[in-house]
């Protein structure tokens, strides 16, 4: 018997090569965000608002307090068509966004329903603002004098209803003839347009009152 070790067997190790990838996915393109003239393929996207006959002077009058917000701010073409008698607007090349021409439309019209600017603005800078319309006709139908006791209950002595039911819900609200315009928010709205129907149903103001009162109590404690 050979007393001889076994040979040890080298075995020589050949760096494997990386299999190629099947189906390598190309790298994600990156696309600068579009402007807004350029979500219309370039078209230029136009509004109109009619002017009633009673809003030719406030706004002949506060023509720059509307202009300013809208061409410098929101980045919007805007001008008074005197032979449509319409408010024309346009967006532009440099307009950040395509809704800034709605904003400013909802904007204009809401001055057009005799909403003051200060308050009409606020429609530019928030979104969850709208403007409910309705007639006293829609809520019960009323004639003569008892149209008109309606329209004084929902006024109150000097406006002291109409800006109770504005403070407690934080809307704005004009009544104009039998038509009643509400700014706000949705909850605000509904809150204020409840208590408007109630006074027109024939409500004391009192009961409203105190109906406000609980309302607003459980809105501050939600917020």
């Amino acid at each position: 018997m050979s007393t001889e070790a076994p040979a040890t067997m080298e075995i020589e190790t050949v760096p494997s090569e990386p299999k190629p990838e099947s189906n390598p996915l190309p790298p994600k393109p990156k696309f600068e965000p579009l402007k807004a003239h350029e979500m219309s393929d370039g078209r230029v996207q136009f509004r109109k608002v009619s002017v009633p006959p009673h809003r030719y002077s406030p706004l002949k009058k506060y023509w720059m307090d509307i202009y300013t917000p809208v061409y410098e701010q929101m980045k919007i073409d805007i001008r008074m068509n005197l032979k449509a008698r319409k408010v024309e607007l346009k967006t532009r090349q440099d307009t950040p966004d395509i809704s800034n021409l709605q904003k400013c439309a909802d904007f204009v019209h809401a001055f057009m329903l005799g909403f003051d600017v200060p308050d009409a603005i606020a429609l530019l800078r928030l979104d969850e603002l709208y403007v409910e319309s309705f007639e006293i006709k829609d809520v019960k139908t009323l004639r003569g004098e008892h149209l008109s006791r309606a329209i004084g209950r929902l006024s109150g002595k000097g406006g002291k209803t109409k800006f109770a039911i504005e403070n407690a819900t934080k809307t704005r609200i004009v009544i104009a003839d039998t038509k009643i315009h509400i700014l706000g928010s949705f909850a605000n709205i509904k809150i204020a347009r409840d208590s408007l129907c109630s006074l027109i149903l024939g409500s004391p103001a009192g009961k409203v009152y105190s109906k406000l009162r609980q309302v607003s109590a459980r809105l501050a404690e939600r917020f």
